[in-house]
């Protein structure tokens, strides 16, 4: 598959260099002015002047036509000395026709306009604003353009005005496409050294089925965080614009399909390309020791909180606009060069709106190896692109899209409150990691009840932020809501009915893999005991665990606790128990922020025959590849030539025994040796929830061992 994808990549990236030998760039030759006209005491007009070229033309607020039509619009930000007193009104000389390739009549603007907005004005000051439109001439539409404006205001209270003329673009000024801006976060991550892994004895068939499985599991979650993204403001608003503009400007209609077509697949290839640079950069030892590290844990929670406030309105993320200048001034329509630069500048300006989503799935595909983020942007890109093309091929279905408004808000609240809830896992990764006990499991759960409540009470329209649009209202005066809505609000407060026997101690085993593990709980923690005498006395017919069992007993799991499995936390104890009691054993190489391991725990473990024989016939000893808080003694630390790094503390040990000893570095698996050591089976056993399968390779193991000790 990743041979299939390289293979795409070099080809499409090769035939858009061969298409730039013949871009051609449409220049926007429109000029914009700003004036503050004074009429009398504090009452002013502040004034947008459009010059536009010959043969081109601005659609009117009002556009009419078919619906895909992009109308302009002026925003003025907030600012004390000034109160705006009504909407921004048109002034110029109306045109209204019908137009080709458009249903209805069209209402546009030729040669000037201009824009008035009435206000009051208290004080000098400087007043800023962005306005937003798009030019077209009988052939073609260039693409939106969102710009900011100042006007300073020198004259109030004076009695002549002085007008202010806003740094307007130059003839030679690109469009481009419609964004906000802000100051980008640029953050730079290190990579850890690269983990060299023993080929020599290495897990084939397990393993590599549990790879495949996360991978196409990442896939699949990356395709819907694209089509998920389509429903932002960023995104959904210009799937119209851009189609229309394509089909609008092509001769015929297979044409205008071929390159929209050519414009998705651009932005497949812009973001696949990223998930490979990040690959190449950073490694995929270096990516899964991010995914487990404390720091890295503490900097994506609080990475993705800063996204979640995002999406909840406080401000927007944006790269900075001379990365969007850049790529627009090469964005021509002439060429399949210019439209690979549109859609790098559509990637470029809508980050207010991905940004929060791929980096939330850059963090997951972390966990992913090497070909993670490669896997994890083709699927967003695909889910992204997709509208772009398919409205291309069947353009009646414009007429059916809904309409932008305050829903497309709704959404980004949606996402920011959903996001909040992910963030917490990071923190707990990094809290368990370090023992802070921060996040125990009964603040975790009562936390997700909170914004699961808030979330159905949102989607109910009975909670509103202050950007929020106003819903429409029956003659009760009460909001509808959508079914759609009505469903997601059920499923919310379902989603928290469910959590609310976990602050009693009910295990949540659906959930399991997400929540802090059972002995942070605060009737299960240091304070007190499990409830369960063969767990306290950690006994196995006499023998005691005693090594790292003061530290390690925290993240056990569930089903130890409930079924009295008694589990050891050190190589070399385990094989001494073994050699005493007989026993085959069972070595898991499991990490304390493992999601797959919580699962295989909950959904494997826990099951009456796997229980039994786990606690009956084997020796189970739990080895944390990620326990990085113990340090070995100074003695015992030594330089690790397959983890290519100083082994200093127990993680560090266990996972190179997994890496030196089984040719693995991957959690959970599962390797089986007896009391010298040796390997009971070829390879080992990795994530599967198939408890039939598994029963039978513990069967397998223990025909084994019984085999090799008459």
């Amino acid at each position: 598959m990743i041979k299939a994808i390289k293979a795409a990549l070099f080809f499409f990236i090769g035939l858009f260099l061969a298409g730039s030998l013949h871009a051609q760039i449409v220049k926007d030759n429109s000029v914009w002015t700003f004036e503050a006209k004074k009429k009398s005491g504090s009452d002013y007009q502040l004034i947008a002047h459009l010059q536009l070229p010959e043969h081109w033309h601005i659609y009117a607020f009002k556009p009419g036509g078919d619906g895909s039509l992009f109308p302009p619009s002026i925003k003025f930000t907030a600012n004390a000395n000034v109160k705006l007193k009504g909407v921004v009104k048109e002034q110029g000389k109306l045109v209204s026709e019908n137009m080709d390739g458009i249903d209805g009549t069209v209402n546009m603007y030729l040669h000037k306009v201009d824009y008035i907005q009435e206000a009051t004005i208290t004080g000098n000051t400087k007043i800023s604003g962005t306005y937003n439109y798009q030019i077209c001439d009988e052939k073609m539409c260039l693409p939106p353009t969102k710009k900011s404006f100042t006007i300073e205001v020198k004259d109030a209270g004076d009695a002549q005005a002085t007008t202010t003329e806003a740094a307007s673009p130059s003839p030679t000024d690109s469009p481009v496409v419609a964004a906000t801006t802000a100051p980008a976060d640029t953050t730079k991550t290190v990579a850890a050294p690269p983990v060299a892994v023993n080929n020599d004895d290495v897990p084939a068939n397990n393993e590599t089925k549990g790879a495949q499985q996360s991978l196409l599991m990442l896939f699949l979650i990356s395709l819907g965080g694209g089509i998920l993204a389509v429903f932002t403001p960023c995104i959904f608003s210009m799937i119209p614009i851009t189609v229309s503009f394509f089909t609008k400007r092509s001769k015929t209609r297979a044409e205008g399909i071929r390159n929209a077509i050519y414009y998705s697949t651009s932005i497949i290839v812009i973001f696949t390309v990223l998930g490979v640079l990040i690959s190449a950069i950073f490694g995929s030892a270096a990516l899964n020791t991010l995914s487990t590290d404390w720091r890295a844990n503490l900097f994506f929670f609080i990475l993705i909180v800063i996204f979640a406030i995002s999406f909840l309105g406080a401000f927007e993320i944006s790269l900075p606009s001379s990365w969007t200048n850049a790529t627009d001034s090469r964005a021509g329509v002439g060429s399949f060069a210019g439209i690979f630069f549109m859609a790098l500048t559509l990637v470029i300006v809508s980050f207010s709106c991905t940004g929060p989503i791929v980096g939330t799935l850059l963090v997951e595909a972390s966990k992913g190896g090497v070909a993670g983020p490669a896997i994890g942007m083709f699927g967003f890109s695909i889910g992204l692109s997709l509208p772009f093309a398919l409205f291309a091929v069947f353009p009646g279905w414009l007429n059916k899209m809904a309409s932008s408004g305050g829903w497309l808000n709704q959404v980004k609240v949606t996402l920011g409150l959903v996001e909040l809830m992910l963030a917490l896992k990071f923190l707990s990764n990094a809290d368990l990691a370090m023992g802070w006990r921060l996040l125990d499991r009964e603040i975790f759960i009562a936390i997700w009840i909170v914004l699961a409540v808030i979330l159905g009470f949102y989607l109910l329209g009975k909670l509103k932020l202050s950007h929020d649009d106003e819903s429409p209202k029956n003659v009760f005066g009460q909001e509808y809501v959508s079914i759609f809505k009505l469903f997601l609000a059920i499923t919310s407060f379902v989603f928290a009915v469910y959590l609310l026997p976990g602050m009693w101690g009910a295990p949540l085993n659906g959930m399991s893999a997400f929540l802090p593990p059972m002995g942070t709980f605060d009737a299960f923690g240091a304070g007190g005991g499990s409830g369960n005498a063969a767990d306290d006395e950690r006994s196995d017919n006499g023998l005691h665990p005693v090594k790292y069992v003061a530290d390690m007993k925290l993240y056990e799991p569930q089903v130890v606790k409930t079924l009295g499995l008694t589990t050891y936390f050190d190589y070399d104890e385990a094989l001494a128990a073994s050699k005493k009691l007989k026993k085959p054993i069972m070595l898991d190489f499991t990490g304390i922020n493992c999601v797959n391991c919580r699962k295989m725990e909950s959904q494997v473990w826990s099951k009456p025959e796997v229980a039994k024989m786990l606690k009956e016939d084997f020796i189970v000893v739990s080895l944390y590849c990620d326990f990085n808080r113990l340090e070995l003694p100074k003695d015992q630390q030594y330089f690790s030539k397959v983890l290519n790094q100083q082994v200093e503390t127990v993680g560090n040990k266990n996972a190179d025994l997994q890496a030196t000893k089984f040719g693995s570095n991957s959690q959970p698996f599962y390797f089986y040796v007896d009391e010298q050591g040796n390997k009971l089976v070829d390879g080992g056993y990795s994530y599967d929830p198939d408890i039939q399968k598994f029963v039978a390779h513990l069967e397998k193991v223990k025909a084994n061992f019984k085999a090799s000790h008459p």
